[in-house]
């Protein structure tokens, strides 16, 4: 089978689909079949991956994405399926039809819900109380366009069973259209970060004395970082708080915390290197997600995986990863009370957050590579009129 893949992000950008479209992209390729990825990517020519990789230059966004479709245009002539992981899709999925190709989309969110949040058009609603409320012609239009490409599309894979029914039960999707399957866990094999939380510190250069949080998101508003600072404000001097990613509320929420009196407790690392990231995980007495949205987040995966006890926001796709008291606390995002509690709880009980790593670590075969990207592989195959093997 010939596949094309395109990606909204791509190594050494970070993001989720830079993780997931190179992993399926070498797992596709050790199955015997041919890859190439069209991918939005600052590196011109991306290098060490067994297929090609058409970049597509940053620059203005209209022009991006008319590069972006005559990619897709020029080589989806010589594939067989063409899978597209992107929110912005109409110019992909509307080359690949020209080409008559079948054509498969994975959502990770609703892009009409993040066009409009982005753009302030429905004001700060989240994703739930956006579905089904009229916010004027732009949002409509954009809700029109998306479930354009989405009936264009042969089969839709949904990350999470809570965006599944967003399409299903909001957008009229037919339920045999869409198909969940989870994200993948792209790290390393647990036995294989060997470090303590002691020697992960030490190669940090952490304050072994210290308590640490982690959270690591895009600064997007809707990634509230800033509960988790306000809940740190209310734990003692020594809890310090770990930010690695960077984006739009990055200034914003360094000056909350200056004005919440804990500057010189919250430490904004910027993008960390992905092959660091394990190190953080291990370093930290608990990951914090206080996200409003998540489709199905791959970090919580990693954090699943590499045994640190979780609190997390429990909307959207979150549940689905962190059962409530089981392997994680679960909290509401927009209440930093509940959340400083919830960190309390952890920091003052060490067996409970242990409990909760071996109920995590029990669940972790869910997210293998190997299931989540055969599942993708069978899709795919049925897509393409079944065919199979090299070309």
């Amino acid at each position: 089978m010939r596949v094309l893949l395109t990606s909204p992000v791509f190594p050494p950008d970070l993001g989720g689909p830079a993780v997931y479209v190179p992993s399926l992209g070498r797992f596709l390729v050790e199955r015997g079949h041919s890859v190439k990825v069209v991918a939005f990517c600052s590196e011109p020519e991306p290098a060490g991956h067994p297929f090609e990789v058409v970049a597509i230059p940053r620059g203005p966004l209209p022009v991006r994405y008319l590069k972006a479709f005559f990619a897709v245009w020029r080589a989806a002539r010589d594939v067989d399926v063409v899978y597209v992981n992107e929110h912005l899709a109409l110019l992909h999925v509307l080359a690949a039809r020209l080409r008559r190709k079948p054509c498969v989309i994975r959502i990770m969110v609703d892009g009409a819900w993040e066009i409009a949040h982005r753009k302030g058009w429905c004001g700060d609603d989240g994703i739930v109380a956006f579905q089904g409320k009229d916010y004027g012609w732009k949002v409509r239009l954009t809700r029109f366009l998306q479930r354009r490409w989405w009936k264009w599309c042969t089969k839709i894979i949904s990350c999470s069973e809570f965006l599944r029914q967003i399409l299903v039960c909001h957008h009229g999707v037919a339920p045999d259209k869409v198909q969940r399957i989870f994200n993948a866990y792209h790290g390393p094999a647990t036995e294989s970060v060997t470090e303590t939380r002691g020697a992960a510190r030490e190669a940090l250069g952490l304050e072994p004395e210290r308590r640490y949080l982690l959270t690591i998101c895009r600064l997007m508003g809707w990634k509230r970082v800033d509960g988790i600072l306000e809940a740190l404000a209310g734990l003692p001097e020594d809890v310090q708080l770990l930010v690695a990613g960077d984006g739009d509320m990055e200034e914003e929420w360094k000056a909350l915390a200056q004005r919440l009196g804990v500057g010189d407790r919250a430490h904004f690392l910027g993008n960390v290197p992905h092959a660091r990231i394990p190190l953080y995980i291990r370093a930290a007495d608990v990951f914090v997600l206080n996200s409003e949205y998540e489709g199905l987040s791959h970090t919580l995966l990693e954090v699943l995986v590499l045994g640190t006890p979780i609190v997390a926001s429990g909307v959207c796709g979150n549940p689905e990863v962190v059962e409530d008291r089981v392997n994680g606390l679960l909290v509401d995002p927009a209440d930093p009370g509940t959340l400083r509690r919830a960190l309390e709880e952890l920091l003052g009980d060490e067996a409970l957050g242990r409990g909760f790593v071996e109920a995590g670590l029990r669940r972790a075969g869910e997210f293998e590579r190997a299931t989540t990207f055969s599942e993708v592989e069978a899709v795919l195959t049925r897509a393409s009129g079944g065919t199979l093997g090299p070309t």
